[in-house]
């Protein structure tokens, strides 16, 4: 392949995977406004509906997200309610995050969303198959952050 042929789009590993993100996420915005938030605020759900409380850092770290990323995101979800900033009583510096009462309950909604989203998806494309390229995609996250 000519370094010509390496440019163009079609020959791209990063389009593909930057096209069908965009994509996925657009599917997930009409079911994400019955909760009246983006796709980042409930990516930070997902991670503290299964580990409860956590700190600006871990959540970083779970999401691969720098925290000046993380802290706008923090702050509008704690002005809807939704979860709390707690100073860490061993470092005041460092920010715990918890969800409020009303953070808890948007998971019952919540379920929905992944349910909803297969439908869309598996329009052409197998469950088993989507199994596989999520697999996939962790072993190239994990060869991309593993020398990081």
């Amino acid at each position: 392949m000519s370094n010509y042929e390496q440019l163009k789009l079609e020959n791209q590993l990063c389009f593909p995977i930057y096209a069908a993100s965009r994509l996925v996420t657009q599917l997930y915005t009409p079911l994400l406004k019955k909760l009246d938030i983006t796709y980042p605020q409930y990516l930070i759900l997902l991670v503290l509906w299964e580990y409860k409380s956590l700190s600006v850092t871990e959540i970083g770290e779970k999401l691969l997200l720098e925290t000046n990323t993380l802290t706008p995101l923090l702050q509008r979800m704690e002005a809807k309610g939704i979860l709390l900033r707690i100073k860490s009583e061993s470092d005041e510096r460092r920010k715990i995050i918890e969800l409020t009462k009303y953070g808890l309950q948007m998971e019952k909604i919540a379920c929905q969303i992944p349910v909803e989203l297969a439908k869309s998806v598996s329009k052409g494309f197998s469950v088993e198959r989507a199994m596989r390229l999520k697999e996939d995609l962790k072993l190239l996250i994990e060869s991309l952050t593993r020398d990081n």
